[in-house]
């Protein structure tokens, strides 16, 4: 009863008003499970490429060739597979498109399908998403503790800073509920001293404040003044996190930050993250180097992977063979998963299991181009991985997210929620 019967594509709108791929697949036994496509602005060169169209109409940005792909080659190969066998599912998928990057059916295509089968799955076996996926792979499930953008940048606010996020995390807290208070109190508190000296430009993709500093360490300065004005003591509950995207600004091993018009080569940027280091409590940064800087990235790991959390984003794409290779290098100690990146379900999760085979974090996290879609959440829970990355505090998209956390906490419990354990290596973990 588990044989999907019918795929079926659509197009539905994300959060930045571009059109993106949304999969209802049917089971014989009449369950239907449904999933949509995010959508990045920071996009790592190795990751599934989204199917655009490419042609005048929407600026390019229309799926009729991804929706085409989904309701014709997708539906004929899919139609008769049984939906609780994903791995196959996904071969499926895989088998019609060879390309490396998912040029020819399109990630976004291949990304819906996969996780809408996902969700049928698990609605005919009657479990919750998150509980579906940690049965059937085999994880513990815990909910995840998050990492929520106080201020945006780079590709999702304009390039007005270069570092792309601003974000905070609260290991300190006994619950998710007590996370999203004390954020509630140092976001608008961000805004508000914004406001007052009128650095306040709006609002991110992501829904961080968007900034109108005057140099990168200002965000840093603001963001910790916020902690504080949200009577919070910086270091002791709240703790803060970088997102680089040093690709967006570096190539081959030269990084230029444009807001303080000054270009450093590898070895300069990783000594001026290490005064940011020495300066501020931050626990967690996201690709500090290039995707093409392997060299950066390993010295950046032998200097701080015993004090933070080092990130691979668009340098691993959610790809088990780049974490197994930068495991061998030395080179971070912890993956991004990013399911759209990969491409299909199997292709994350494998990504995700590899990453935890060698001791290493795994952060699942949204994209800048969002939906209500809240798989995410779901298998942030299920694969047990602690760590959860959406974006702000605000914009529905986010909020959707976040919320869906809270509900699947009043299911597992409270003593589910592992707060801090993901940084126990960390220098908040020391000092906790």
């Amino acid at each position: 009863m588990t044989d999907i019967s019918s795929v079926f594509g659509r197009r539905v709108w994300d959060s930045r008003g571009n059109p993106t791929v949304e999969v209802t697949v049917t089971l014989s036994s009449g369950v239907v499970g449904r999933a949509i496509a995010p959508a990045g602005a920071s996009r790592g060169t190795r990751e599934a490429i989204d199917l655009r169209d490419g042609d005048r109409a929407l600026r390019g940005m229309n799926v009729t060739k991804a929706l085409a792909n989904v309701n014709a080659p997708v539906a004929q190969a899919l139609v008769g597979l049984d939906a609780g066998q994903q791995a196959a599912v996904d071969q499926a998928l895989l088998a019609l498109d060879p390309s490396p990057l998912k040029a020819t059916l399109g990630g976004n295509a291949t990304v819906a399908t996969s996780l809408a089968v996902l969700h049928a799955a698990a609605a005919d076996a009657a479990k919750p998403l998150w509980r579906y996926v940690s049965d059937r792979y085999g994880f513990s499930p815990s909910v995840p503790l998050p990492e929520i953008q106080i201020f945006g940048g780079g590709a999702h606010a304009g390039r007005r800073v270069d570092i792309q996020d601003f974000m905070i995390m609260v290991p300190g807290a006994a619950s998710f509920d007590e996370v999203m208070e004390v954020t509630n109190e140092v976001y608008f508190a961000a805004g508000d001293i914004m406001a007052a000296k009128g650095k306040l430009a709006g609002v991110a993709d992501e829904g961080g404040w968007w900034p109108a500093f005057s140099s990168n360490e200002e965000a840093l300065e603001t963001l910790v003044m916020a902690i504080e004005k949200a009577g919070e003591k910086p270091g002791d509950r709240v703790v803060i996190s970088l997102d680089i995207a040093a690709s967006e600004f570096g190539s081959a091993g030269r990084y230029r930050l444009s807001l303080e018009d000054r270009e450093m080569d590898s070895g300069e940027m990783i000594d001026t993250l290490g005064q940011w280091l020495d300066a501020y409590p931050i626990v967690s940064i996201e690709d500090p180097l290039g995707e093409d800087d392997s060299d950066g990235m390993v010295e950046f790991t032998r200097r701080f992977g015993d004090r933070i959390q080092i990130i691979g984003d668009d340098f691993l794409v959610t790809n088990a063979a780049l974490v197994d290779d930068a495991a061998a290098k030395g080179a971070c100690n912890a993956v991004l998963m990013k399911v759209n990146q990969a491409g299909t379900v199997t292709e994350a999760i494998d990504a995700a299991r590899a990453a935890m085979d060698v001791g290493w974090g795994v952060i699942v996290s949204a994209r800048s181009g969002e939906t209500e879609d809240v798989s995410i959440s779901h298998l942030a829970t299920g694969i047990g991985c602690g760590q959860l990355k959406v974006g702000s505090f605000q914009r529905s998209e986010r909020m959707a997210k976040w919320n869906e956390c809270l509900r699947i906490q009043d299911e597992l419990g409270a003593g589910a929620f592992v707060g801090g354990a993901p940084l126990a290596k960390t220098w908040w973990g020391r000092q906790a």
